[in-house]
């Protein structure tokens, strides 16, 4: 038997791979599967569709709310609007009423209508073999064709970019998740905050990108999710073909997020971190961009710049080495060998 792959995504080695075989039948295809490439892109004549399918399989509280705002930040990267969305539910056997079904679907309703986005259809089920709801949604969003962004954009010279803090999603997850663990160090205060998480500074980066976008010349945009700011990092670099250099200690890691991934024994910069964007933009813009998100109340960091060299690597100046890729999320670690918190109704 080949070697039993851990929990989170594909290594890269085995998704390229895969992506290699996949059929392309048609030309209006504008961007297809590819490490980095989050979204499907369609020429449609005077417009651009984006496409993205993903599912929530790490969070269990609020997963319909969640959901909505995980699948809207990767079409919010491309400058695209977020548009039509298709669900399929699962909810674990032996564990399901008519109430938790219900407070899934007004979850996700109240995302849509918050968001503008039309449910256009769904499927739901009680599903054998699972222990907690499973959502999985597909996202269609529409841009003009001279206000796409693509990850392939960025460019040698261009200023780093992250907003607000890391890992946002990670410690929202982990304070849900794990609460009876983290009594042992959070006060009540803390625990509800770092839960709070999701809705402050929130996991949602559409009007992070819509600020940028408005205020500079984006070049290429990027949501840290699995693997975390690293990953991410890495999957830029894999788009645009140049090497990355950061300097880690610009990271911007709340004092909270970094107390409870030290309890873990979590780096944080391998923590799934949706909530921050992550972007390149000209040089020149870089300022007024920072300046326009913080009046916003968005916190913005610069954190390295795009290097002239056609090497995918990020080089990190705090270490003077390469920062690794993450072989798998920190929160997969701990939910692969622990049994979460699963308030179900």
């Amino acid at each position: 038997m080949d070697q039993i792959l851990p929990v989170g995504k594909l290594p890269p080695e085995i998704l390229k791979k895969l992506i290699s075989q996949a059929p392309i039948q048609n030309s209006r295809l504008f961007m297809g599967p590819g490490i980095g490439l989050d979204c499907g892109i369609i020429d449609d004549g005077n417009k651009y569709l984006v496409l993205k399918t993903d599912p929530i399989t790490f969070a269990t509280e609020e997963i319909g709310w969640y959901a909505i705002q995980i699948i809207a930040n990767d079409i919010a990267t491309t400058g695209a609007e977020p548009l039509w969305l298709m669900v399929t539910a699962l909810f674990p056997q032996d564990k399901t009423d008519e109430a938790l079904i219900q407070s899934v679907c007004s979850q996700v309703f109240d995302a849509c209508k918050s968001m503008n986005i039309t449910l256009t259809n769904a499927h739901t089920e009680i599903t054998y073999g699972i222990d907690r709801p499973i959502l999985m949604c597909s996202l269609l969003g529409e841009a003009p064709k001279d206000k796409l962004i693509t990850p392939w954009g960025a460019k040698p010279g261009n200023a780093v970019l992250v907003t607000k803090s890391i890992p946002v999603e990670g410690t929202a997850l982990l304070a849900k998740e794990f609460p009876n663990r983290l009594h042992a160090i959070l006060t009540i205060k803390e625990l509800e905050t770092a839960q709070n998480y999701i809705h402050n500074p929130g996991i949602g980066i559409s009007r992070d990108a819509k600020i940028a976008i408005e205020n500079g010349n984006i070049t290429a945009m990027h949501d840290p999710t699995e693997g975390g700011i690293a990953a991410a990092l890495w999957e830029l670099s894999e788009a645009c073909g140049y090497t990355i250099e950061m300097d880690s200690r610009c990271l911007p890691i709340s004092p909270l997020s970094k107390k409870i991934c030290d309890f873990f024994e979590l780096n944080p910069l391998n923590t799934i971190a949706s909530g921050s964007l992550l972007f390149t933009v000209d040089e020149s813009d870089a300022d007024r961009v920072i300046e326009a998100l913080e009046r916003s109340g968005i916190p913005c960091s610069r954190i390295g710049k795009v290097q002239n060299q056609q090497q995918v690597q990020i080089w990190d100046l705090a270490s003077s080495g390469r920062l690794e890729r993450p072989e798998q999320d920190e929160i997969a670690k701990i939910f692969s060998k622990e049994k979460p918190f699963q308030p179900l109704a």
